[in-house]
Formats: C-alpha cells, sequence, structure tokens
C-alpha cells in the first residue's frame, strides 16, 4: 500500500513537472522570437533617429550641433572642405536621403543578432 501510494504520488509529480516544462517551452521561444523582432526593429528605427539628433538631418546640418563640430573639424583636418566619401559626408547623405533597402536590412539583421545573443541569457 506505501509503495502504490508513493508510486502514485511520484507518477503525479513527474505529471505536473511535465505540464510546466511543456507549456514553458512554448512561452519561451516566444518571448525569444519576439525579443529578437523587436531588437531588429529598433535598430532600423533607432539609426535615423540619432542621426537626426545629432544635427545630420534632411535639410542640411544644424547649427550648435555635433554633426556641425564634426564637419568643422573635418573641414579644418581637410584644408576648408569636407573629403568626399569621409564619414561626416555620408553620415550627412544618410540624413538628408535616409537609409536604402539594403541598409536597413543589414542594420535589421544585425539587432536582431545582437538581440538573440542577448535573450540567450534568459
Amino acid at each position: 500500500m506505501v509503495a502504490s501510494a508513493f508510486t502514485s504520488s511520484a507518477v503525479t509529480g513527474v505529471a505536473k513537472v511535465a505540464r510546466v516544462a511543456s507549456s514553458c517551452a512554448v512561452v519561451f521561444p516566444l518571448a525569444r522570437i519576439a525579443t529578437v523582432v523587436i531588437g531588429g526593429v529598433v535598430a532600423m528605427e533607432a539609426v535615423p533617429m540619432v542621426l537626426s539628433v545629432m544635427g545630420f538631418t534632411a535639410t542640411g546640418i544644424t547649427s550648435s550641433s555635433i554633426a556641425a563640430k564634426m564637419m568643422s573639424a573635418a573641414a579644418i583636418a581637410n584644408g576648408g572642405g569636407v573629403a568626399p566619401g569621409s564619414l561626416v559626408a555620408i553620415l550627412q547623405s544618410l540624413g538628408a536621403t535616409g537609409l536604402s533597402g539594403l541598409t536597413r536590412f543589414i542594420l535589421g539583421s544585425t539587432g536582431s543578432a545582437i538581440a538573440a545573443g542577448i535573450a540567450r541569457f534568459y
């Protein structure tokens, strides 16, 4: 009688653990997938916003901004002009025209990969 009661409670305990584990197995992958998707979207949307805050806008470089200071330093270092292909020129081009589809894809993929790496620990 004692052995059968122990066996019965052990089976019930294992069934409870299996039920909890199976429900967790569904929740964790969905949460990780959501984390990866959100990481990609945040990366794609954050870059244009950061460029704008730095002063690289569609209408040009904003005065008294980080972009203006970068442009001034680049012009002084280059003898009075900003060199084509320099960091300032590229950032201003991105601020003025926006991101291309390929650039958005690369940013989204990178953000997703970083989020997936972080999600591994949770």
